[in-house]
């Protein structure tokens, strides 16, 4: 017992370090997924289409973000290892080419969703929700190459220890986006009355505002201004895009995988109905909050490992990222319980059940909305250890094994799950999300194995 209480207190004592680098990645990190609630909130004021309207539109949108971002993903760690190495001019050389690599990759993935959103009509959804998803697509599309170029500072600020930039970006981001919400959806002295479309205008505007904030931060930091000496490489080091590719893709993938999972379940909850989608949304949107706490936690991993990487210190490695893994599991255990007594309670933050134009529909969605929440407490405590282990993952830089882990828990096993519990029981939507439980499930389970064989391996081959 004493040797269990003295190797507890060994991880509980990294907690302080741990939250003081994850609480503003946390924030910063809530800071993308608040703005999908705000734009959830005042458009649900609107009806359930128009909500149902804005989980269709993001769906296209969120595949292009999880590329971007899980590729940027791949710059932290490579950070990391160089500070903790002290590589000061390293620092510099992997910022201007993860600069460059960003920009491309945000226009690139701007094009491919821009040009291929009339898909929407090809989907077999809801009408008069595709009628209202185009407009929004339309403009949200173009936020995609100022939030991926954003990244590129973020993850590089993240990479020296420096969470809080980001935070303090986003921050600035959602109180525009707020204030543009509420003038563009709703109407407000010069301005008119968009709707769902006015929604999706104040989103790229606070993107941007996001971006330009960042830029001028850093570059007025005195001490992680040194770094950034220029934007673009002098020249092109090959060997350098290599090692970001070779990172950034198997990350991007990574993301990839996952969202494109719980994507494939806001389609197959259009193929129920729209009601189905818009619970489908409120449910997917608060369970994205507390993602973003445990992704807050996996960055707070992904540095201090990349970090002691950097210094071969292999059992400390092993030890500060155990305490990560504890840490979230106390905190999505609280999630979980948050999720399981107040199902009923928070799908009415979205929709108001007394509105006597649409009260069928809203009843109807806060039902099957109170019923996810269900699912997606249960589910809290794995998708944070697989965030967090993940996180861990890239900061041994080990991320080939765990793309082909994430697309077989979801691919492989999760999805179809989901597919055959949401069409051929009466489970309906519930089984859908049954489905996403079991993907999280697996894919926290192998990640763990795979981190706790890699980890032992490093040490003994070290020691």
């Amino acid at each position: 017992m004493n040797y269990i209480l003295s190797k507890f207190s060994t991880y509980t004592r990294e907690f302080k370090y741990n939250i003081k680098l994850a609480y503003p990645v946390m924030i910063g990190m809530l800071g993308h997924t608040f703005v999908q609630f705000v734009d959830n909130v005042m458009v649900g004021q609107l009806g359930t289409a128009e909500l149902a309207a804005i989980s269709l539109g993001n769906s296209f949108v969120f595949i292009g973000m999880s590329i971007g971002i899980g590729f940027s993903q791949a710059i932290t760690p490579l950070i990391a290892e160089a500070d903790g190495a002290k590589k000061d001019k390293d620092i510099s050389g992997i910022f201007e080419h993860s600069f460059l690599i960003c920009i491309i990759l945000g226009i690139v993935l701007f094009l491919l969703v821009f040009l291929n959103r009339n898909l929407l009509y090809s989907m077999n959804q809801p009408v008069e929700v595709v009628e209202l998803a185009s407009p929004y697509l339309f403009w949200v599309s173009f936020s995609l190459i100022s939030i991926v170029t954003f990244q590129s500072f973020r993850q590089f600020a993240d990479g020296l220890s420096f969470t809080r930039a980001a935070m303090y970006s986003t921050l600035v981001g959602n109180t525009i986006n707020v204030i543009l919400n509420f003038v563009l959806i709703f109407g407000f002295w010069i301005f008119p009355k968009l709707g769902v479309e006015g929604a999706a205008i104040g989103t790229l505007i606070s993107r941007l505002c996001m971006l330009t904030f960042i830029i001028f931060y850093l570059k007025l930091h005195k001490k992680l201004s040194k770094y950034i000496k220029r934007f673009f490489p002098t020249k092109v080091e090959i060997e350098r895009v290599k090692k970001i590719l070779y990172l950034g893709l198997p990350s991007a993938l990574h993301s990839f995988f996952e969202v494109a999972f719980f994507i494939s379940a806001v389609w197959m909850s259009g193929f129920i109905g729209k009601n189905s989608q818009a619970a489908n949304q409120i449910a997917l949107n608060l369970s994205s909050m507390t993602y973003m706490v445990a992704l807050g936690v996996g960055v707070a991993a992904m540095i201090r490992v990349g970090n002691q990487r950097g210094m071969m210190n292999f059992r400390k490695l092993r030890e500060v990222a155990i305490s990560t893994l504890l840490l979230i599991i106390i905190i999505d255990f609280f999630f979980c319980l948050i999720f399981l007594i107040f199902n009923d309670l928070l799908p009415l933050l979205y929709l108001d059940p007394s509105d006597p134009s649409n009260l069928n529909d809203v009843n109807e969605v806060l039902t099957i909305a109170s019923k996810l929440l269900i699912v997606a407490g249960v589910f809290q405590l794995f998708d944070g250890i697989q965030a967090v282990v993940l996180g861990a993952l890239r900061g041994m830089q080990d991320v080939n094994k765990p793309a082909i882990i994430i697309f077989f828990s979801y691919g492989i096993l999760g999805f179809p799950i989901s597919y055959f519990l949401g069409f051929h029981t009466s489970l309906a939507i519930v089984g859908i999300w049954i489905g996403l439980l079991s993907g999280l499930f697996f894919s926290s389970l192998f990640l763990f194995l795979r981190f706790n064989y890699l980890s032992k391996k490093i040490i003994l081959l070290n020691d």
